[in-house]
């Protein structure tokens, strides 16, 4: 596995969060949702509305 995808991946994961957190979400949860998901739990975070 390349580093840069690893570090690209893991940035993706942040953002998620720090998204997640901006929609009174669970940034821990969306965190480790978006290692697994990466950009499908990105859409996801997206398209739902605020909670």
């Amino acid at each position: 596995m390349d580093n840069s995808y690893v570090v690209g991946w893991g940035t993706l994961a942040l953002i998620n969060a720090g998204i997640a957190q901006g929609k009174n979400r669970s940034g821990l949860n969306w965190f480790l949702l978006s290692l697994l998901l990466g950009p499908i739990a990105t859409l996801s975070l997206v398209l739902f509305d605020k909670k």
